[in-house]
Protein backbone atom coordinates (compact mmCIF):
# COMPACT_ATOMS: atom_id res chain seq x y z
CA UNK A 1 0.00 0.00 0.00
CA UNK A 2 3.34 2.52 0.68
CA UNK A 3 4.11 2.17 -2.89
CA UNK A 4 1.01 2.46 -4.34
CA UNK A 5 0.52 5.32 -2.45
CA UNK A 6 3.54 6.79 -3.55
CA UNK A 7 3.03 6.01 -7.39
CA UNK A 8 -0.36 8.16 -6.81
CA UNK A 9 0.99 10.80 -4.93
CA UNK A 10 3.87 11.03 -7.94
CA UNK A 11 1.41 11.25 -10.40
CA UNK A 12 -0.46 13.80 -8.46
CA UNK A 13 2.14 16.04 -8.50
CA UNK A 14 2.97 15.79 -12.24
CA UNK A 15 -0.58 16.46 -13.02
CA UNK A 16 -0.70 19.23 -10.52
CA UNK A 17 2.46 21.05 -11.80
CA UNK A 18 1.61 20.38 -15.57
CA UNK A 19 -1.91 22.32 -15.09
CA UNK A 20 -0.18 24.99 -12.87
CA UNK A 21 2.30 25.43 -15.68
CA UNK A 22 -0.25 24.96 -18.19
CA UNK A 23 -3.04 27.36 -17.01
CA UNK A 24 -0.40 29.39 -15.92
CA UNK A 25 -1.88 29.98 -12.37
CA UNK A 26 -0.56 31.91 -9.71
CA UNK A 27 0.31 29.69 -6.38
CA UNK A 28 -1.67 32.47 -4.70
CA UNK A 29 -4.19 32.07 -6.42
CA UNK A 30 -4.58 28.09 -5.27
CA UNK A 31 -3.93 29.18 -1.58
CA UNK A 32 -6.57 27.36 0.02
CA UNK A 33 -8.56 23.84 -0.55
CA UNK A 34 -11.53 26.04 -1.82
CA UNK A 35 -9.34 27.95 -4.62
CA UNK A 36 -7.78 24.69 -5.41
CA UNK A 37 -11.06 22.82 -6.28
CA UNK A 38 -12.23 25.90 -8.10
CA UNK A 39 -9.40 26.34 -10.22
CA UNK A 40 -7.47 22.83 -11.19
CA UNK A 41 -9.78 20.65 -13.33
CA UNK A 42 -7.73 17.55 -13.40
CA UNK A 43 -8.41 16.49 -10.00
CA UNK A 44 -8.33 12.18 -10.20
CA UNK A 45 -5.07 11.64 -8.50
CA UNK A 46 -6.16 14.20 -5.71
CA UNK A 47 -9.44 12.74 -5.36
CA UNK A 48 -7.48 9.05 -5.35
CA UNK A 49 -4.91 10.42 -3.40
CA UNK A 50 -7.32 11.27 -0.63
CA UNK A 51 -9.29 7.75 -1.39
CA UNK A 52 -6.06 5.82 -0.20
CA UNK A 53 -6.23 7.13 3.62
CA UNK A 54 -9.74 6.46 4.21
CA UNK A 55 -10.65 2.69 4.46
CA UNK A 56 -6.68 1.16 3.97
CA UNK A 57 -6.37 2.43 7.42
CA UNK A 58 -8.39 0.01 8.47
CA UNK A 59 -5.67 -2.29 6.62
CA UNK A 60 -2.97 -1.17 8.28
CA UNK A 61 -4.77 -1.64 11.75
CA UNK A 62 -5.43 -5.17 10.97
CA UNK A 63 -1.84 -6.06 9.77
CA UNK A 64 -1.09 -4.72 13.39
CA UNK A 65 -3.61 -6.58 15.49
CA UNK A 66 -2.12 -9.67 13.86
CA UNK A 67 1.38 -8.69 14.60
CA UNK A 68 0.44 -8.20 17.98
CA UNK A 69 -1.55 -10.93 18.63
CA UNK A 70 0.57 -13.33 16.59
CA UNK A 71 -2.53 -14.40 14.37
CA UNK A 72 -1.58 -14.31 11.02
CA UNK A 73 -3.46 -16.97 8.87
CA UNK A 74 -2.04 -18.08 5.30
CA UNK A 75 -6.08 -16.83 4.07
CA UNK A 76 -5.51 -13.36 5.93
CA UNK A 77 -2.07 -12.39 4.31
CA UNK A 78 -3.57 -13.91 1.02
CA UNK A 79 -6.54 -11.85 1.65
CA UNK A 80 -4.49 -8.73 2.63
CA UNK A 81 -2.48 -8.80 -0.71
CA UNK A 82 -5.23 -9.35 -2.87
CA UNK A 83 -7.16 -6.36 -0.78
CA UNK A 84 -3.94 -4.21 -1.74
CA UNK A 85 -4.15 -5.46 -5.33
CA UNK A 86 -7.67 -4.21 -5.62
CA UNK A 87 -6.52 -0.91 -4.39
CA UNK A 88 -4.03 -0.80 -6.76
CA UNK A 89 -6.67 -1.44 -9.64
CA UNK A 90 -9.15 0.88 -8.34
CA UNK A 91 -6.24 3.31 -8.11
CA UNK A 92 -5.77 2.87 -11.83
CA UNK A 93 -8.81 3.22 -12.93
CA UNK A 94 -9.64 6.26 -11.09
CA UNK A 95 -6.20 7.73 -11.94
CA UNK A 96 -6.38 7.29 -15.96
CA UNK A 97 -10.14 6.80 -17.62
CA UNK A 98 -12.35 6.85 -14.47
CA UNK A 99 -15.23 4.34 -15.50
CA UNK A 100 -17.04 4.92 -12.64
CA UNK A 101 -19.13 2.11 -12.69
CA UNK A 102 -16.19 0.30 -12.95
CA UNK A 103 -14.35 1.74 -10.24
CA UNK A 104 -17.50 1.86 -8.13
CA UNK A 105 -17.62 -2.10 -8.81
CA UNK A 106 -13.79 -2.70 -7.81
CA UNK A 107 -14.44 -0.50 -4.68
CA UNK A 108 -17.14 -2.35 -3.31
CA UNK A 109 -14.76 -5.85 -3.79
CA UNK A 110 -12.49 -4.23 -2.05
CA UNK A 111 -14.41 -2.97 0.88
CA UNK A 112 -16.25 -6.31 1.22
CA UNK A 113 -12.85 -8.36 1.36
CA UNK A 114 -11.40 -5.89 4.01
CA UNK A 115 -14.47 -6.52 6.20
CA UNK A 116 -14.61 -10.10 5.33
CA UNK A 117 -10.72 -9.96 6.38
CA UNK A 118 -11.66 -8.53 9.88
CA UNK A 119 -14.92 -10.94 10.53
CA UNK A 120 -12.19 -13.79 9.78
CA UNK A 121 -9.97 -11.82 12.39
CA UNK A 122 -12.26 -11.44 15.18
CA UNK A 123 -13.78 -15.56 14.59
CA UNK A 124 -9.86 -16.45 15.01
CA UNK A 125 -9.55 -13.89 18.42
CA UNK A 126 -12.67 -16.03 19.48
CA UNK A 127 -11.57 -19.04 18.98
CA UNK A 128 -8.35 -18.44 20.42
CA UNK A 129 -7.88 -20.56 23.73
CA UNK A 130 -7.04 -18.77 27.05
Amino acid sequence: MTALIAVVWLRLMRDRIQEIKSKRIRLQDIATQRQLTGTLVNTHSADNFKNLFELPVLLYALCLAMHATHMQSMGLLIGAWLYVGLRAWHSHIQCTHNQVLRRFQVYVASSLLLWCLWAAFGVMLLARQP
